[in-house]
């Protein structure tokens, strides 16, 4: 007969999901009596080498739990983020557990971790648990969500059915560096928090797997004949065993004796779990029993504790088989009297439940017996840490320059998560590698850091506008990927290394060592030759312009040929035959309706015609045909031709399939873009609108830069049109004044609008606007009670660390959240309301073109995991020893 497990004994809780109901204090006097003994607590050592941790309690705090007579200590010393919290004295009672009365809080920042450091080191095996308990602290009666990490991996995720839900997550894992890092992540659904964080130190020949880390999903102390959970000091790992009467058609049995545990030694079982057990309430049944799990594809192992606690009489003998869902699991398991035995998986179990048979065997005399089961979820440890040399070199340049921007956790894993200023190569399995830094204006004081040398992989270094002292080390010169190097706006000294110079001449670094005004180019430095840095760069840097400029000009007319004449003229007539009797509308607009078409050749264009009544005029239409006529780049709409035929007058454009941006971003019809498709479609407006500034003599500001103004080809190329306000700036001007004000309400440049100045800063300000139109997919003046500006709309969760809140829903969090970061970072730096404070265009390219490098790199890690998974069932990937590759590498 098989008796079937329904559910756990009503008054215990699992650790998985233990809910503690913190009774009601009976008055608030009872509350804060409570709350001054806590704070009261003996200051005493740790016990042992473990790590225990009550979080929220006063920094240089230490006690010894009563209970427990474990040792707590302030999380001051492992964490350098968070605040303080006091759960509501509604939930506070003479009952709770001491590390529940308070919590450490994280209202900023996306991720946040802790650093532990046991001294027992890598290469050891660990039991990490962390503790939560809501209790209303911030008063806002609202319960989160959050994941949480060990290392570079997701551990799990943390929710809770009420205010008084205690949930605990337990993982046994193997970490391969001495720093284990435990992290909260913000995944925008409530703020994170934590009640407590404890680390035991396991014998590494305990709960081995082939791969991964282990987290726990029961862990129960069979026929248990109280109520009590078992621990530290009854268990020397400290492991939580919830007590569990036995299964239906099951009785216990229990015995007086101490059970042996020395036998099986690396499990060290506590005494008082062993010498309870269940059997079969009839002596030829079997002991049956299942866990309901729900997803099967969760892998499991599972560890039977057994020990004989009934003194067998004669020829009495005990022996029973283990069926896992109808398989074979153990042939013959034969319990010592008063010792203990462990049976455990070699290989993960897999299924939507875990049917459990224990049947005698036909040799056996007395019924099968189970004395306590643990179940573990395995869970997969796929995502590299950062290479173990770049992660030293870091955390010794935020030590010696103190650097404080969130730099926590792994450098530069997960992905999603990588540390402010840095980008990281992603190569498969292989470990990240650094191979950018950026500390600009970070407030850098002291000599450059000697641990620079130490990150091999650099390829782009800026240290710019900072208060670095010092000579230039020789070292920089033989990082051997280093491409650029950034030093401007320093107090740097002395003379630049000869090979740095010699790196700089021969093309192979991009050098910037401006403003520094005691450092020349070589030794002896003269003090009358100080400033002779900036004139021989700026020299050199001249010369290659001009050079380059020749190549692409010189390529350009090769190109070109015999096309002068690009610019075709059509009669009115010709434009009624193109457009089929101006029969297909593509829409319309200031200057006048646009209407499709065919030439002769087959190709198709978009003509736009100047109505009679439109708000823009002959001047207008003009402006742009001239300007079109002298400007040419790929991101710029080019002109085909023009009508100017009696009082029939249009622009003839080549055709742009996919319509503009405007209408992919706010049309609920369209198929929502990309996150890698608005990068790029980023990057090429920014080339075009950088062009017109900076590649055209004299420079044209555009004045009217907006997402309708933003054309995709059928490539999804995107190219900037409608040059009918373009405005053609004198080469000596950097600004103009303007007798009329024109753009569009939401993108119009503060500053211009006051005051009619007009420089290039004007279209950075509207750019921005696009860049956050992209980023939110919301317009740039958000309809509703108060007509928000977008910029208003976004600053508040910025301020606050939170950009995830502002992300457009239909990503559905696909993007790399760093690069939204920088992107989110470059549009605020655009849409300040003083125009000196903005960046070039170049500036911005630059900036979007790292975000598109890290977003395809995301891509392409993605792809290389999917196809790794989709080989793991048929192919054994590794085949390595369980101490090394049991648990995920601790950042």
């Amino acid at each position: 007969m098989r008796f079937i497990f329904i559910s756990l004994f009503a008054i215990c809780v699992c650790i998985e999901k233990q809910t503690v109901l913190a009774s009601d204090a009976t008055s608030s006097g009872k509350s804060e009596k409570f709350v001054g003994h806590k704070h009261a607590r003996r200051k005493l050592d740790d016990i042992g080498g473990d790590i225990s941790i009550d979080c929220g309690v006063p920094a240089g705090f230490m006690y010894l739990d009563e209970k427990t007579q474990l040792s707590y200590k302030s999380d001051e010393e492992f964490i350098r983020t968070g605040v303080n919290k006091n759960i509501s004295s509604k939930f506070m009672s003479a009952n709770l557990q001491n590390t529940y009365a308070t919590v450490r809080s994280f209202p900023e920042g996306n991720r946040n971790c802790y650093s532990l450091r046991p001294p027992e080191g890598k290469a050891k095996t660990y039991l990490t648990r962390a503790s939560f308990m809501y209790g209303d602290y911030d008063d806002e009666d609202k319960l989160p969500e959050f994941d949480l990490y060990i290392g570079v991996n997701r551990w799990d995720s943390i929710k809770f059915d009420n205010a008084s839900h205690v949930v605990i997550k337990e993982i046994i894992h193997s970490a391969l560096m001495d720093e284990i890092n435990v992290c909260l992540l913000n995944t925008g659904k409530g703020t994170p928090f934590i009640s407590a964080l404890e680390l035991r130190h396991f014998h590494n020949a305990t709960y081995r797997t082939q791969s991964g880390a282990l987290v726990l999903y029961r862990r129960l102390d069979v026929g248990s004949t109280t109520t009590q959970i078992i621990r530290f000091k009854d268990d020397h790992y400290d492991r939580i065993w919830v007590p569990y009467p036995g299964f239906p058609g099951s009785a216990s049995i229990n015995t007086s004796f101490i059970i042996d545990s020395l036998v099986d030694s690396q499990y060290r079982l506590p005494s008082a779990v062993m010498k309870t057990a269940v059997k079969p309430m009839n002596v030829n049944d079997s002991l049956d029993f299942d866990f309901e799990i729900g997803d099967p594809t969760l892998q499991f192992y599972v560890y039977m504790h057994f020990a004989e606690l009934e003194s067998r009489q004669g020829n009495q003998y005990r022996e029973f088989s283990i069926e896992l869902n109808g398989n074979l699991w153990e042939k013959s398991v034969v319990p010592e009297y008063l010792q203990s035995k462990t049976i455990s998986s070699t290989q993960p179990a897999r299924g939507s439940k875990l049917n459990f048979s224990l049947c005698k065997t036909s040799n056996s005399t007395l019924p099968p017996i189970l004395n306590a089961i643990e179940i573990y979820i395995l869970t997969d440890t796929l995502q590299e840490p950062t290479d173990q040399d770049d992660v030293n070199a870091i955390m010794d340049i935020k030590l010696s320059y103190d650097v404080g921007k969130g730099w926590q956790g792994d450098p530069c894993s997960p992905m999603y998560y990588s540390w402010d200023g840095l980008n990281c190569s992603y190569n498969g399995y292989k470990p990240p590698k650094i191979i950018s830094l950026n500390l600009t204006s970070e407030g850098l004081t002291g000599k450059i850091s000697p641990s620079l040398s130490n990150l091999k992989s650099l390829e782009n270094l800026d240290l710019s506008n900072n208060s670095l002292t010092g000579s230039i080390p020789e070292f920089l010169s033989q990082l051997p990927l280093l491409r650029v190097l950034n030093l401007d706006g320093n107090k740097l000294s002395g003379s630049v290394p000869t090979s740095l110079v010699a790196r700089s001449q021969n093309g192979s670094l991009l050098l910037s060592i401006g403003r520094n005004p005691d450092l020349c180019l070589s030794a002896p430095c003269k003090k009358e030759k100080r400033n002779s840095v900036m004139p021989v760069v700026a020299a050199s840097v001249s010369l290659l312009v001009i050079l380059i400029a020749l190549l692409v000009f010189w390529t350009y007319k090769r190109k070109r040929g015999s096309l002068k004449s690009d610019n075709q003229q059509f009669t009115y007539s010709e434009i009624v035959d193109i457009t089929n009797n101006f029969h297909r509308i593509l829409g319309k607009g200031g200057f006048g309706t646009v209407y499709h078409g065919y030439l002769a050749d087959g190709s198709e264009v978009a003509i736009k015609m100047l109505s009679a009544s439109s708000s823009q005029g002959p001047k207008q239409f003009r402006t742009e045909a001239q300007l079109l006529m002298r400007v040419h780049h790929r991101n710029l709409a080019s002109l085909v031709g023009y009508c100017n035929d009696g009082g029939n007058v249009g622009l003839v454009y080549e055709y742009m399939a996919y319509g503009n941006l405007k209408q992919y971003l706010f049309d609920e019809t369209k198929e929502a873009l990309s996150w890698k498709d608005r990068l790029q479609i980023a990057v090429d407006a920014a080339q075009g609108l950088e062009y017109l500034h900076h590649g055209c003599k004299p420079p044209i500001i555009h004045r009217d830069v907006k997402t309708a103004n933003i054309l995709l080809n059928e490539k999804m190329q995107a190219k900037l049109a409608d040059f009918g306000f373009s405005k053609i700036f004198p080469a000596e001007s950097e600004s103009h004044i303007s007798t009329s004000i024109v753009g569009t309400v939401g993108y119009l440049d503060p500053e211009y609008y006051a005051s009619n100045r007009l420089t290039e800063k004007s279209d950075v300000y509207s750019f921005g606007i696009v860049l956050l139109e992209l980023i939110t997919g919301l317009p740039a003046i958000i309809r509703g009670y108060n007509n928000t500006h977008i910029v208003n709309r976004v600053c508040p969760f910025l301020e606050r660390g939170d950009v995830r809140s502002i992300v457009d829903p239909r990503l559905e969090a696909n993007f790399d959240t760093n690069s939204v970061w920088k992107v989110a970072e470059t549009a605020m730096e655009c849409v300040p309301s003083i125009s000196f404070q903005r960046p070039t265009m170049s500036h911005v390219v630059t900036e979007l073109k790292k975000c598109l490098e890290m977003e395809t790199a995301r891509e392409q890690i993605q792809r290389t995991k999917s196809q790794m998974l989709s080989l793991s069932s048929s192919v054994d990937i590794s085949a390595v020893e369980v101490e090394t590759e049991m648990g995920p590498e601790a950042r």
